[in-house]
């Protein structure tokens, strides 16, 4: 025979279950659930946590507390990386260890912030396929051998191919014989057999695809580094605009833009900066790399900043924060300018990858030259407590004072690798 629970076993599930659920939302648990394993800092950087009733020490690191030296139940504190080395800190509760954390301090890296508008001009590494099509009666080599839009054609006949014309070239003196194709998919190689099919209407011999093998367009500089000449741009990659492939590189360079027009972004429709660059040919580097964090490579010379001569240091993931921050970024004639924005997010990231935090513009001078965020910003370099944190990377489409943020240690980390 079932029995009912009485009233007091019932009340009692209740407040157990009211008392699990406010002690998951409770400052304690949301400061062990939020605080990473590791912490990266340089030297001279804060960061600051709500304890939310839990004690901190460790060694070589200076703990400064915003109430009094006991850490208040609710009490925040600041960890300052006062000098460089490896240290752990400890999290208790009544003198019970809860959590550890290892914090690594790295000596102080200092760069010239960018904001300077940059030409970008690329040259694929082998010839990309932007779409393919029939050539009569429904025929289409280059489908029937397997390519896709977005592959890489590379090799034809073991020949290596850099440019469209001499794809061309090679297609129209093979007549109809089969090639042997080297294309990439994935960073993968695939070998296929592509035989070129004469076009009745022209007399042309074709393989039934569109291809494409350069690129050119706008961005912003987002950081020179002094001490070996490298420099990042963008805060993602170059794409194609009709696949959306990450470009190879075969060749490139940026160069000295002006920004001639904007336009301003709106609800939907992001804007843009109209620059110009090619007509002048003012060559500052080469592009060695490009990512999905961006574009990598060296400068001929030496970046200069105006507003920060002397550089500025670098403020790794672990002390970038939700508040008041700015960017820095050429908009118009004048130059480089720095803006307010608020980083609204901040995102955990253990790992290199985009979308490190969030962004809103706030500054009403740049709202009222461009609504936002707009193409051609990407890579203005993001300043927070007098340090460089990341890079402006997207827009928001649905509003274009909000956008994404990247980290500048996963850019440092693609600058040094080259």
């Amino acid at each position: 025979m079932n029995r009912k629970p009485s009233n007091l076993r019932r009340a009692m599930g209740v407040v157990l279950s009211l008392f699990l659920t406010l002690s998951w939302f409770s400052p304690m648990q949301q400061t062990l659930r939020t605080l990473p394993d590791r912490l990266t800092l340089t030297a001279g950087q804060t960061q600051t946590f709500t304890l939310g009733g839990l004690t901190l020490s460790g060694e070589a690191v200076s703990v400064t507390a915003s109430e009094d030296e006991t850490l208040a139940a609710v009490g925040a504190v600041n960890i300052v990386s006062e000098t460089s080395g490896t240290s752990e800190l400890l999290l208790s509760l009544f003198g019970i260890p809860l959590r550890r954390v290892e914090v690594e301090v790295s000596p102080e890296k200092r760069l010239i912030p960018g904001g300077q508008a940059l030409g970008v001009a690329m040259r694929t590494d082998g010839v990309l396929v932007v779409g393919v099509s029939e050539i009569s009666d429904g025929v289409s080599p280059a489908r029937d051998c397997g390519l896709q839009a977005g592959d890489v054609i590379r090799r034809v006949n073991g020949k290596a191919i850099t440019t469209a014309e001499e794809l061309t070239a090679i297609i129209t003196g093979a007549g109809s014989q089969p090639l042997t194709i080297e294309y990439w998919r994935n960073n993968q190689a695939i070998t296929a057999t592509l035989t070129p099919q004469k076009d009745e209407t022209t007399g042309a011999v074709r393989l039934g695809a569109w291809v494409r093998d350069s690129t050119a367009g706008v961005g912003t500089l987002s950081f020179y580094d002094p001490d070996t000449g490298k420099y990042a741009a963008l805060g993602h990659a170059i794409t194609d605009g009709d696949t959306g492939a990450v470009l190879s590189v075969s060749r490139g360079q940026i160069l000295k833009a002006s920004i001639v027009a904007v336009q301003k972004g709106q609800k939907g429709a992001p804007g843009e900066l109209k620059g110009s660059f090619l007509r002048e040919g003012e060559v500052m580097g080469d592009i060695r790399r490009n990512s999905i964090l961006g574009i990598y490579g060296e400068m001929d010379e030496a970046a200069s900043n105006p507003l920060y001569p002397d550089g500025l240091p670098i403020g790794l993931r672990s002390g970038v924060h939700t508040g008041a921050a700015s960017i820095l970024s050429s908009v118009d004639g004048t130059g480089i300018q720095e803006y307010a924005i608020e980083i609204t997010r901040v995102n955990q990231q253990s790992s290199p990858a985009p979308k490190s935090m969030v962004i809103r513009v706030t500054d009403e001078r740049l709202l009222e030259a461009t609504g936002g965020i707009v193409q051609g910003m990407s890579g203005s370099p993001i300043l927070q407590d007098g340090r460089i944190v990341g890079a402006v990377t997207h827009v928001f489409v649905s509003d274009p004072t909000q956008g994404y943020g990247l980290y500048v240690d996963w850019m440092l980390q693609e600058a040094e690798s080259e």
